[in-house]
C-alpha cells in the first residue's frame, strides 16, 4: 500500500505541471531570459546594397550645373557600351573615353572637341560643363536623373530622347 501511495505521489508531482499549463508556463518564463535580454531581439538584418548599373546608351541632357538650373543653354551626354562618351557641350561636339567604375566611381579621359566659333557666353558655359565632366569622380541615379560629381562641380542630367 505504501508503495502505491509513493508511486501515486511521484505521478502527481510529474503530472501537476501538465494539469496547470498557465502556471507552469509562467514559471518557465520567469526562469528563461527573453530574446531582448539575450541581445537577440528583432533587429532587422541589414541587406547588402546592390550596386547600381550605369545606364549605357541612354541620352542625357544637362539640367543643372553646380546646383544652378540650365535653361538657356543645351548640353548632352551619351556613354555607349564601348566606354565612349560623346555629346554636345553648348557650342561644340565632344568625345572622350568614359569609365563607370566599381562603387559608382567614374573617370573621364582627355576630351576631343570640335572648334566652332561661338559667342563668349556659350564658350564659358561649355568650358564649365566640360571641366566638370572631365573632373567627375562619382556618379549616381537619383529620381531618374544622372548625377555626376567631382572636384570641378556637379552635373545633373535628365534622360532625353
Amino acid at each position: 500500500m505504501i508503495r502505491r501511495l509513493g508511486l501515486a505521489a511521484v505521478l502527481a508531482a510529474l503530472t501537476a505541471p501538465m494539469l496547470m499549463p498557465g502556471e507552469a508556463a509562467a514559471q518557465r518564463r520567469q526562469q528563461t531570459p527573453s530574446r531582448e535580454e539575450l541581445g537577440g531581439g528583432t533587429r532587422p538584418i541589414p541587406m547588402p546594397q546592390q550596386e547600381k548599373q550605369f545606364p549605357f546608351g541612354a541620352s542625357w541632357s544637362l539640367m543643372t550645373l553646380n546646383g544652378k538650373p540650365v535653361q538657356d543653354r543645351r548640353a548632352t551626354l551619351i556613354v555607349d557600351q564601348n566606354l565612349r562618351g560623346t555629346g554636345f557641350g553648348g557650342c561644340n561636339t565632344f568625345s572622350a573615353s568614359a569609365y563607370p567604375l566599381r562603387e559608382q566611381s567614374f573617370a573621364v579621359g582627355p576630351i576631343a572637341l570640335t572648334k566652332r566659333a561661338c559667342d563668349k557666353g556659350a564658350l564659358d558655359f561649355e568650358r564649365a560643363f566640360l571641366m566638370a565632366l572631365r573632373a567627375t569622380q562619382k556618379w549616381d541615379l537619383v529620381n531618374g536623373r544622372l548625377v555626376l560629381k567631382g572636384g570641378a562641380g556637379e552635373l545633373t542630367l535628365s534622360r532625353s530622347l
